[in-house]
């Protein structure tokens, strides 16, 4: 079965050293996605879920509506990006989940957001 919509989600996250604390087993850690739409109808983001698992196998869901207060549209051939975070407990972790969507057409999928790991500067050599 092909995909329906051909959305593209891509990751970029860092360490913020200066917000985290390891004595404390405060590791925090930002991430900017972009989601691509490289679909022929225009599409809105209407929900998110996170799963968040620590070094530990601790896991935290998040689930809500939109990204950072907005559920942005995207028209085909264009691209939306934000910034946001994550506090663990462990210096290394995992993300991953999906944006729940709408098309045009008001046809309702799924976009998975790969798995990816955080991970303090360092830490896994």
């Amino acid at each position: 079965m092909s995909k329906p919509f051909d959305i593209q989600v891509k990751v970029d996250n860092f360490y913020l050293g200066a917000q985290s604390d390891p004595a404390e087993n405060r590791f925090v850690f930002a991430y900017t996605i972009t989601i691509e739409n490289h679909s022929t109808q225009q599409v809105k983001l209407l929900k998110r879920y996170w799963l968040i698992t620590d070094a530990n196998g601790k896991q935290a869901e998040v689930y809500g509506d939109g990204v950072v207060g907005e559920q942005p549209e995207l028209a085909p051939g264009t691209s939306y990006s934000y910034t946001s975070g994550a506090v663990l407990e462990t210096p290394v972790g995992t993300m991953q989940g999906h944006y729940e969507m709408i098309s045009s057409t008001e046809q309702m999928f799924n976009t998975a957001i790969p798995v990816f790991r955080l991970a303090m500067p360092n830490i896994l050599n």
